[in-house]
């Protein structure tokens, strides 16, 4: 095909630039007097965006060495000479690495790139510009780069401070790793609820919203209908590009159908005076507005313990982690009890992710939590296995929380869609395993594409472990809203079931015993029960929970291990099943649920209300009865001891069978409640007495004898 003509936007979209700069060779550069032992080591590059001239678009700056992208610059909307003026200082492990600058144009799968080898006089800064060309056609000219680049040393020597980076215990993330990360660090804002919000609808409620900006980043909450205290659980990021910190502004909005949205109020997050790596629980009061918005925020700075590369974690350092050992060692149990513990994630990588993207490809990133603690990696832009390579140092504050990590793909002013999740007990966790999970779901009820590999650390002590049980368990503010679903009501129906028939298969195999269905059982059960009913202590208690405890751990170490996900098991059924019944089979399977829950939910409040009932003398001549039930049974407990009743009520039931074979099994006080009406019943026959007593002598002795006949 022809070439297309010079100035084409077009053929710009089309084609990717190259082009190569050669300021000084290597001659030239030993002739400056440095010396060639020098050029493995690290140096800095610091780089100042001027000007960029294209073509009309909305460009930005991307730049990548070794393979890595290390910084990506704001975004110029609409200009054909935009000016960035930025400055970021980049790390070079050797100056025969090239650096990749990739210039690209928002909301289009066009990009150019300029790839360099960096060759510089040390401290001596100098103007580039470089011409962008494409490699097909390369009498077109489209536009160039203009680069102020400084190359210069670390101070000190670099294997010196490469050595010492791993024998300094309190070194988590050095200065070079923090500059070369793509950004300075994450905002995570949490959107739990409003308070007395402003009316602003003629029914006097409102349909808020919540608009969200930083900088050019910007978030849209959803809209909740006709409410003036929302609750909305949503979490927003956002890229922090300046270390000092900066401001987040924040809108409330009513939302109109047809016409423009009314402005509810406002407020400000500054957010230098939040301190980093700590998740701060905000009442911000609305300005020209009414009510308060509750919001729940983390920073997490590129600067913190929290974070680190594979190559500077503190728990492969063998001081530092011993140091960390002795910290949560038995002998400092009673020292600080809420420190628990220590736990470090290595996010590895993952591989076969979904393609989010209309490109096939996805431009993901992972979230770690733990509890309310939130921090998160940088992007990898268009790909589906995506390395990572870095650590996460969390603080426990419950051994029994659960580390939860998640893939997300990042989008552009919107919020990021989801990939997969993975949940891990800390309890669970096998201290360095490099461990591929595989993905799922949001509800971790089922797969989802995708594997990601972790090697996960916990030290923690057991004595602070153990009394951090007996607090009340940390609120997550987070946490997805309940939905309907047919599969989640069936699992909990089976599970509620499964509880149900253990207690009733239990009371069936004891009544077995004493049924005499087998004679031998019998004999044992009924010996048992004598000698521990004649012996019995407060002690046994505890000690007949400690023995089934102790049988299933000697199970489960001699490998017998019974225990099976049934939940899981039957979750994956219900899915299967669901492919193939029809619209119909599926409502009659939800039908049988309901009626199955209905019915249990009559019976126990039906005793609950017979119980209440008996008290309250619905029914006389039951109450006076179960008084002198009560008072004969006072009487006999407080002139006998208890433990020759209960003898002798074991005695009669084992050998009730024994006296008399035909004799129907009963249970005396579920009987007796039989008799007392449930509150519904009490409302019918109270409407029924209301009835009869406004019918006539003769209709009321007709009516009593037809209701009569038919009850019998």
């Amino acid at each position: 095909s022809m070439p297309p003509p010079s100035g084409d936007i077009g053929a710009l979209q089309r084609t990717t630039l190259n082009t190569v700069i050669n300021h000084m060779t290597r001659t030239e550069r030993e002739s400056h007097g440095k010396p060639d032992s020098l050029l493995w080591t690290s140096e800095y590059v610091s780089l100042c965006f001027i000007s960029f001239s294209i073509g009309t678009s909305d460009p930005y700056v991307k730049f990548k060495i070794a393979g890595k992208e290390v910084f990506r610059s704001k975004t110029i909307h609409k200009n054909l000479n935009p000016v960035w003026d930025e400055r970021v200082s980049l790390l070079v492990e050797t100056l025969r690495d090239p650096l990749y600058v990739k210039v690209q144009v928002t909301n289009s799968t066009f990009q150019m790139s300029s790839y360099s080898m960096v060759i510089f006089c040390f401290i001596l800064t100098l103007d580039v510009t470089l011409d962008l060309k494409d490699p097909q056609y390369p009498e077109h000219n489209l536009g160039s780069l203009e680069l102020a680049v400084t190359l210069s040393p670390k101070e000190g020597d670099m294997r010196d401070a490469v050595r010492n980076l791993y024998e300094l215990s309190s070194m988590r993330l050095s200065d070079v790793h923090r500059k070369a990360q793509l950004w300075r660090g994450i905002v995570s804002i949490s959107l739990i609820e409003g308070r007395g919000l402003q009316p602003m609808d003629a029914n006097g409620l409102s349909d808020p919203y919540v608009k969200f900006r930083m900088g050019h980043q910007k978030y849209k909450s959803k809209t909740i209908p006709k409410t003036l205290n929302p609750q909305w659980r949503e979490q927003f990021d956002f890229h922090l590009y300046e270390e000092q910190g900066g401001y987040v502004d924040i809108t409330v909005w009513d939302k109109d159908a047809g016409k423009k949205d009314d402005f509810m109020g406002r407020c400000t997050i500054d957010l230098s005076l939040l301190s980093k790596e700590h998740t701060h629980k905000l009442d911000l009061p609305l300005e020209e507005g009414e009510g308060v918005l509750v919001l729940l925020v983390t920073l997490t700075a590129s600067a913190a313990v929290s974070i680190s590369d594979l190559s500077v974690n503190m728990l492969d350092d063998p001081h530092e982690r011993h140091q960390i050992t002795q910290r949560y060692s038995l002998w400092r149990s009673l020292h600080n009890l809420k420190d628990v513990g220590v736990v470090q994630v290595k996010v590895i990588r993952a591989e076969g992710l979904m393609a989010a993207d209309v490109t096939g490809k996805s431009d993901p990133f992972c979230v770690v939590e733990l509890s309310n603690d939130r921090l998160q990696t940088h992007t990898v832009y268009k790909n589906l296995n995506p390395e990572w390579n870095k650590v996460f140092t969390f603080n426990v504050k419950d051994i029994h929380s659960v580390l939860e990590v998640t893939v997300y793909d990042e989008d552009r002013d919107r919020s990021a869609d989801f990939l997969g999740k993975v949940a891990i007990p800390l309890l669970n966790i096998q201290n360095g395993e490099r461990k591929a999970y595989a993905l799922k779901s949001k509800e971790l009820t089922g797969p989802t594409k995708g594997v990601i590999f972790l090697e996960i650390d916990v030290i923690f002590n057991a004595v602070k472990a153990g009394l951090r049980t007996l607090i009340p368990i940390e609120q997550k503010y987070i946490e997805e809203e309940p939905r309907v679903s047919k599969q989640l009501l069936l699992r909990n129906f089976n599970r509620v079931r499964r509880c149900i028939m253990f207690l009733i298969n239990t009371g069936c195999y004891i009544n077995s015993c004493f049924e005499w269905e087998s004679p031998q059982r019998s004999i044992c059960a009924f010996v048992l029960f004598v000698i521990v009913v004649w012996n019995f202590e407060l002690y046994m208690i505890p000690l007949a929970l400690l023995l089934p405890l102790v049988w299933n751990y000697i199970l489960i170490a001699s490998g017998k291990d019974t225990r099976q996900d049934v939940v899981n098991e039957d979750f994956d059924k219900d899915d299967k099943d669901s492919e193939r019944k029809g619209f119909m089979n599926k409502l009659y399977a939800i039908q049988d649920v309901c009626i199955s829950v209905q019915n249990a939910l009559d019976e126990v409040a039906s005793y609950g209300e017979r119980i209440k009932n008996t008290f309250n003398w619905t029914v006389p001549f039951l109450s006076w009865l179960a008084i002198v039930a009560l008072g004969v049974a006072t009487i006999i407990i407080y002139f006998i001891p208890l433990r020759y009743i209960v003898l002798a009520w074991g005695v009669n039931k084992f050998t009730k069978k024994l006296r008399d074979p035909y004799t129907i099994d009963n249970n005396e006080l579920l009987d007796f409640l039989s008799r007392v009406p449930s509150d519904v019943q009490g409302s019918f026959y109270f409407l029924l007495c209301l009835q009869l007593c406004s019918l006539s002598p003769l209709s009321r002795w007709l009516f009593t004898v037809v209701l009569s006949c038919w009850v019998n």
